[in-house]
């Protein structure tokens, strides 16, 4: 994005703080999360791995955040929600006995695993019951990995339970791993009924595996299968996206490397394609050293004309590129790899890296600001206008500033990135590279952002401000 001048960054940011709710369940333990809702079964909530529900007979009460913005956690992303699917049903009580005091209860899982290799059915739908407990248990905690490690194990003694294997197939999408993802859902489409709402969750979850992989006509035959099977308004959202690619890029020429697809308009001449991609995999090797990862899927590339990139990703007309999972580049009049293209190239593909790393958790700011300090970015020429901000109480919390930026006037979006920018040059300033490095893996398991900094950089948001103005200060400030 363009460097944003002085008078740009003293238009304020008028978004609210991400906030979230609270579920209080019977035996104690607190649930973090977004967007609760309530029927006479369930309470559904969103978490970073997607949408969840839990039986409303263990849940005693939900506390509300009258704070809580839909505006400010929207996102580019589309959404990936967990199916209404539980794997068993009628075993409260063990998932009661399984998860209790804020803990899993590691004894009792395994000696319902030795019941259950006798493969008798009440033993194998108690543990079932006992990993998937445990597995949500986890995913309220953000800790994604041991999650997916509970549902393996479960499917080790219930491998044709559906439930577990499409909730598995969600935390599989929300880590980007979208061929893994498609080995649960293959299995889950063979002992699925072949109607009704379970097959339309089945083909609904193939479409996003399908669509992060970059196969967009196999991802249109998933959601079409899906509508017809259960309608659903964000299959209906995602099959209009698609199609809309999808016919955008029927002309488009293609090309690979080992970690890229690309697809281009057939105005953009193969020579401008080639540069792109040499220099995508430089700034790949330059990532995955400084951030010490490595993406799991190869990423997908479209080159567009100026009002071909409008037309498809709709963004405000501040957006100069786009990161939805795919980097969306306009390159209208060019035939080589300019400076500017160079930089937005790096600061688009660091997104997918942030984004990856994270599990999907790294709060806007964070992405920003180490997407521009990886293009080469830094806060000289805004430093001032910042520290004049500040000094009239005119710097926008930094917990404001998780959520969604789409909705942000030209101004405003401007004194965004330039905080965000300031922000991630302090922490790098004090403790170098690694530190974001170690604050992204936290992130991804972490119960908040915040929660994640007090841990890794012995900071909280209000600290985190005032390093980031003494910093600018110090550095910059004559």
């Amino acid at each position: 994005m363009p460097v944003a001048t002085r008078a740009a960054i003293l238009c304020l940011l008028a978004v609210s703080s991400a906030s979230a709710d609270t579920i209080v369940l019977k035996n104690g333990r607190r649930i973090v999360a977004e967007d609760v809702t309530q029927d006479a079964d369930h309470v559904t909530y969103q978490t970073a791995a997607g949408e969840m529900s839990l039986p409303r007979s263990i849940v005693d009460r939900v506390e509300r955040d009258s704070l809580a913005s839909p505006a400010a956690r929207a996102s580019s992303q589309a959404p990936v929600s967990a199916p209404q699917v539980e794997p068993v049903l009628g075993y409260e009580d063990v998932a009661h006995r399984a998860v209790h005091d804020n803990a899993i209860d590691f004894a009792y899982v395994a000696e319902l695993e030795s019941d259950a290799r006798s493969g008798s059915t009440i033993p194998v739908a108690k543990v079932a019951a006992a990993h998937y407990a445990a597995a949500q248990f986890l995913i309220g905690r953000g800790d994604t990995a041991d999650a997916i490690n509970q549902y393996r194990q479960a499917l080790i003694f219930a491998p044709d339970n559906v439930g577990l294997l499409l909730n598995l197939a969600v935390l599989y999408l929300k880590q980007s791993q979208f061929s893994t993802a498609l080995d649960p859902l293959e299995h889950a489409r063979r002992v699925a009924p072949a109607a009704g709402p379970i097959a339309g969750a089945v083909a609904k979850l193939t479409g996003w595996a399908y669509y992060g992989s970059n196969k967009m006509d196999l991802a249109i035959e998933e959601w079409k299968r899906a509508e017809r099977l259960n309608p659903d308004p964000e299959v209906e959202q995602a099959l209009a996206k698609a199609e809309r690619d999808k016919s955008e890029e029927e002309t488009y020429r293609e090309n690979e490397t080992s970690h890229f697809s690309l697809k281009y308009n057939g105005t953009a001449t193969p020579d401008l394609a080639r540069g792109i991609l040499r220099a995508l995999e430089e700034d790949f090797s330059d990532i995955e050293s400084q951030l010490d990862y490595t993406p799991a899927e190869p990423i997908a590339v479209i080159l567009y004309t100026g009002q071909d990139f409008a037309d498809i990703t709709r963004a405000p007309n501040w957006v100069g590129a786009l990161n939805d999972g795919r980097i969306r580049i306009p390159v209208q009049g060019l035939n080589s790899v300019t400076p500017e293209l160079a930089r937005v190239l790096k600061h688009e593909l660091t997104h997918s890296f942030v984004g990856q790393k994270s599990h999907g958790r790294a709060p806007t700011w964070l992405q920003e600001g180490v997407a521009q300090w990886m293009e080469g970015r830094r806060s000289g020429a805004a430093a001032n206008a910042l520290v004049d901000a500040a000094s009239q109480n005119n710097v926008p919390p930094i917990g404001s500033l998780e959520g969604s930026w789409m909705a942000l006037s030209g101004g405003s979006a401007a004194f965004a990135y330039a905080w965000s920018l300031a922000i991630v040059e302090s922490i790098v300033q004090s403790g170098g590279i690694t530190d974001i490095s170690r604050l992204l893996d936290r992130i991804a398991t972490a119960s908040s952002t915040e929660a994640a900094l007090r841990e890794v950089l012995r900071l909280d948001y209000a600290d985190l401000q005032q390093q980031t103005l003494e910093y600018l200060r110090h550095t910059y400030v004559r």
